[in-house]
C-alpha cells in the first residue's frame, strides 16, 4: 500500500485542511451525491470512508514525497491486472453450466430450494432509533507524559543465524503453499470434467428432446390427416343418408298426397254442413232475431210481476202493524176499565163489611190488613194477565192478515 505525505518542513504534525464549524447533524441520512452538490467543501461524512486516514501498520508503508509521479510501469501493470481480472470472470460466466433454452410457450424461473423459504423483496426493511446522549464536557488539559525511569538497562547480543534459520523457518510454509497449489489445481480439474460431464449431458439432453419432439410432431400431423379423413368419410355418410331419407320422404308424401285427394272435395263439403256453413236463412233469422227479443219481453214481464207483489207485500205489511197497535190500545183501555171496576166494588164490599160487624180497637188493624189483601190478590192477576195478554195480542196478527188480505 502506498500512501502520499505531503512534505514537512518542520517535525510537527500539521492539520491540511481550513478549519471549519461543525454542521449540524440532521436525523436523517442523505445522499452522500446531493450532499456533495449542497456542500463541495465536505465531500466525506464518515471518516470511515475518508482517504486522507491511514489504516493497519503504518510502518510498513512506502513513503513518497508529495511531488512524485506515479509510475507509468505500476499504472500499466495494475491496469493489465484489472483487464485480466474482467476476462477472467467473463470466460467463468461463459464455462458456467447453464440449463437448456426453454422450449416454446414456456421460460426459465428461479425457485427457492432451501427447506425453509425466505420471502423476498427489493424494499430494505428500515427503523427509526433515537438515543439521547448526554451534554459534552468540556475536556481537561492533558498533563504531560513523564515517563518513570524503573529497572535497568542491560544489552545482549545476538549474533547472525542464532534466532532465524531460513531453510528450517521456510520448509513448512513452501510445504504449504506447494500443497495449496497442487490442491487447487486439482480442484480446477476436477472443476473441468465435471464442467464436461454437464456439457454432455446437457447435449445428450438436447438431442433426446429434440428428438422427442419431432417424434410428438409426427404422431400430431398423422392424428391430424387421420381427424380430417374421418370427418371427411362421416360427411359423405350423412349426405348418401340424408338424400335416401329426403327421397323416402318424397315418395311417401307423393302416395299421402294421392290417397288424401282421392275424396277431398266430398269431406271438405260434408265437414263445412257439419259445422254449419250451409244453413237455412229463416232459422237463422229466428235463432238470431225474435228469440232474443221474445227473452228480453218476457224477462220484463217477470220483472214487473216480481215488483208489484213486492209493492203488495210492503202493504200488508205496513197496515198489520197498524192493526196490531189498535189492538194493543184497545186491550189496555179495556184492562183499565176492568181494574178500576174491580177496585171500587173492593172497597164497596169493605165498608159494607165495617158496618155490619163492629170490631173492637185492637182487631181492626188485623181486620184492615185482611181488608188489603183482596186488593192485592187482585191485582195480581191483572199484572199477570197484562204480561200474558200482549202474547195473545201477538198471536192474533198471524192469523188476521190473510182474512184483512182477502177484505181488501
Amino acid at each position: 500500500m502506498t500512501t502520499v505525505i505531503p512534505q514537512q518542513k518542520s517535525g510537527t504534525y500539521t492539520f491540511a485542511s481550513q478549519p471549519r464549524a461543525v454542521p449540524q447533524r440532521k436525523k436523517y441520512r442523505q445522499d452522500p451525491a446531493l450532499l456533495q452538490q449542497n456542500d463541495p467543501s465536505a465531500p466525506y461524512g464518515n471518516i470511515m470512508y475518508d482517504r486522507r486516514i491511514v489504516r493497519g501498520n503504518t510502518y510498513a508503508q512506502h513513503t513518497l514525497p508529495a511531488n512524485a509521479q506515479p509510475d507509468p510501469i505500476e499504472v500499466q501493470r495494475q491496469q493489465e491486472a484489472r483487464r485480466r481480472a474482467v476476462a477472467r470472470k467473463r470466460a467463468k460466466d461463459q464455462l458456467r453450466p447453464r440449463s437448456p433454452e426453454p422450449v416454446e410457450g414456456r421460460k426459465h424461473i428461479d425457485v427457492q430450494t432451501e427447506l425453509y423459504l425466505e420471502e423476498l423483496s427489493d424494499r430494505v426493511e428500515e427503523a427509526d432509533v433515537q438515543v439521547q446522549t448526554d451534554a459534552f464536557l468540556d475536556r481537561p488539559p492533558t498533563p504531560l507524559f513523564v515517563p518513570a525511569k524503573t529497572g535497568k538497562d542491560i544489552a545482549t547480543q545476538i549474533l547472525e543465524g542464532e534466532l532465524f534459520d531460513f531453510d528450517i523457518e521456510v520448509k513448512p510454509i513452501l510445504e504449504v503453499l506447494v500443497g495449496k497449489t497442487v490442491e487447487q489445481a486439482l480442484l480446477e480439474v476436477m472443476e473441468e470434467e465435471e464442467l464436461a460431464n454437464l456439457r454432455s449431458q446437457q447435449r445428450a439432453f438436447e438431442e433426446l428432446r429434440n428428438a422427442e419432439l419431432v417424434e410428438t410432431q409426427r404422431l400430431e400431423e398423422q392424428e391430424r390427416r387421420h381427424r380430417e379423413e374421418k370427418e371427411r368419410r362421416m360427411m359423405q355418410q350423412r349426405e348418401v343418408l340424408k338424400k335416401e331419407r329426403e327421397t323416402a320422404d318424397k315418395i311417401a308424401a307423393r302416395a299421402f298426397a294421392q290417397a288424401y285427394l282421392a275424396d277431398l272435395v266430398p269431406s271438405v263439403f260434408g265437414t263445412l254442413n257439419d259445422n254449419g256453413y250451409f244453413y237455412d236463412p229463416v232459422e237463422r233469422d229466428v235463432e238470431t232475431g225474435f228469440m232474443p227479443w221474445l227473452m228480453d219481453e218476457v224477462e220484463k214481464q217477470l220483472g214487473k210481476s216480481i215488483l208489484s207483489r213486492t209493492v203488495l207485500d210492503s202493504i200488508i205489511r205496513d197496515v198489520v202493524k197498524e192493526r196490531m197497535a189498535a189492538y194493543f190500545e184497545l186491550d189496555h183501555s179495556v184492562m183499565d176499565e176492568e181494574r178500576a171496576t174491580e177496585t171500587a166494588q173492593a172497597l164497596v164490599d169493605q165498608k159494607l163489611d165495617g158496618e155490619t160487624q163492629p170490631t173492637t180497637e185492637s182487631e181492626k188493624p188485623a181486620e184492615e190488613t185482611e181488608a188489603a189483601e183482596p186488593v192485592i190478590t187482585t191485582e195480581e192477576p191483572e199484572t199477570a194477565g197484562g204480561e200474558e195478554e200482549p202474547k195473545e195480542e201477538a198471536e192474533e196478527p198471524a192469523a188476521e192478515p190473510p182474512a184483512e188480505g182477502e177484505e181488501e
